[in-house]
């Protein structure tokens, strides 16, 4: 009981009735906080941070539907529940997709029932903090091991530097704009990073190789898919970030590798970084071909939609890629100074002594 109450709760109901009902319902347990219309409720969510909001559907001024909309922008992770004497199809679809509430609750609601779906709603908001919480610990663990691993695979390819810090962006530029949860953010950014530490398993000789790759040793290129499993797969925390790099490599028409999944079938995250990855490789120059430009690069990804890549993660990535770039310049203008500055300490140091 005690664990359930620090739960908060807002009700909003515009009839006084309902607004009382719901209160004697759920007062018992949680922290319940209550509002007479919408607007009153976006005001306190202002100043106020709930787990759930429960609204009604019909009320004026603003319906719950939109009021719950609303609610997505101030407080994503908060968990929406919809009480409607309506079953119309639409605005149920409308309640899922925009509002993205959690549950509906139709009236006349049983008191028992509409505990039920609250604790349920809150189990659920439980199990996505306890997940975002883990997605933190786990950057903070392995933050030294992954700036290690990446350093490693800098060393070894110098072509590739800094390219898994620049894969990472791309893809949580394209995350931030899909509006997912921070935990999911979370995997992509840590499968961003490590997407190709794989690589660290393939011979020198290929990856620097200037001519044309033979049939064989593109094989053996495909093979950092399984070598980046491979090194990843006894940490056990990082199972979702694995299948996000274990399928970064499939095409939206199938035809990719290792496994051959297609459409949805691939995991969101990772067509997220095959989008980033595919777009840096290009820019990138390579020891077989010089780098193309932003826009050469962009053509080819445009001419690939639907078959490499996901159609609709085309057009965003083409969306977000100018602010993108700008922002990977900055940064990377940034760490170019603080490595001279650097450099120049230590050499008037060594100067000195």
């Amino acid at each position: 009981m005690d664990e359930q109450k620090r739960y908060k709760i807002l009700i909003v109901d515009d009839e006084p009735d309902n607004l009382a009902l719901l209160y004697r319902t759920l007062r018992g347990k949680y922290e319940i906080t209550k509002a007479s219309s919408a607007i009153e409720a976006l005001r306190i969510l202002k100043d106020n941070e709930f787990n759930c909001i429960l609204s009604d559907h019909k009320m004026p001024q603003m319906d719950g539907v939109e009021f719950l909309r609303r609610t997505y922008e101030v407080c994503p992770n908060t968990t929406r529940l919809l009480v409607t004497a309506y079953s119309d199809v639409k605005i149920l679809i409308d309640a899922i997709n925009y509002a993205k509430i959690y549950r509906y609750i139709k009236k006349p609601f049983n008191p028992d029932e509409l505990l039920h779906i609250v604790e349920a709603s809150l189990e659920y908001h439980q199990l996505k903090v306890d997940n975002e919480n883990l997605i933190k610990d786990l950057k903070e663990l392995f933050s030294g091991t992954i700036k290690a691993i990446i350093e490693a695979l800098d060393a070894k390819d110098s072509f590739t530097l800094g390219r898994s810090r620049r894969v990472t962006f791309y893809s949580l530029k394209m995350a931030e704009k899909l509006n997912i949860n921070n935990a999911e953010k979370g995997r992509i950014e840590l499968a961003g990073l490590l997407h190709d530490i794989g690589m660290i398993g393939v011979a020198e000789d290929i990856l620097n190789k200037s001519q044309k790759l033979t049939q064989e040793e593109f094989e053996e290129i495909k093979k950092h898919v399984q070598h980046s499993v491979k090194i990843l797969e006894d940490i056990k925390q990082l199972y979702e970030v694995i299948e996000i790099i274990k399928y970064h490599h499939e095409y939206y028409d199938g035809n990719g590798y290792p496994y051959g999944l297609k459409g949805d079938e691939i995991p969101l995250g990772s067509r997220v970084i095959a989008l980033a990855d595919a777009y840096d490789s290009m820019v990138s120059h390579r020891a077989y071909r010089p780098s193309l430009s932003s826009d050469e690069a962009m053509k080819i990804i445009e001419e690939r939609a639907g078959t490499q890549f996901d159609p609709e993660l085309v057009k965003l990535f083409k969306e977000v890629l100018p602010d993108a770039l700008k922002e990977v310049q900055e940064y990377e203008e940034k760490m170019k100074f603080k490595e001279n500055f650097h450099t120049d300490v230590e050499v008037k140091t060594e100067g000195r002594n």
